[in-house]
């Protein structure tokens, strides 16, 4: 009776820290169209993610899926690095 297809959700962003245990925050900025005037404005998003073997360092590019609650504020996952930061 109930289908149980399930989608992970998957975002991109940049680490903007790494301070924490095994965790990273990791900023997502998406653009959004006003929908009176039309501009696109720039949104972001601030994600904790769980980062097993603390690979990821600050000004990296990451791939981050959703997952199960880790933590109070953790529900991401670093899946993977896509490109290393500056």
């Amino acid at each position: 009776m109930s289908d149980n297809t399930q989608t992970t959700r998957t975002v991109e962003g940049r680490v903007v820290s790494n301070k924490m245990d095994k965790t990273v925050t990791v900023l997502v900025e998406r653009s959004v169209k006003h929908e009176l005037y039309g501009k696109y404005l720039r949104r972001s998003t601030k994600l904790h993610a769980h980062d097993e073997d603390n690979s990821c360092k600050e000004g990296d590019i990451v791939r981050v899926v959703e997952c199960r609650p880790l933590s109070k504020t953790k529900t991401w996952r670093v899946v993977e690095v896509v490109s290393r930061g500056a």
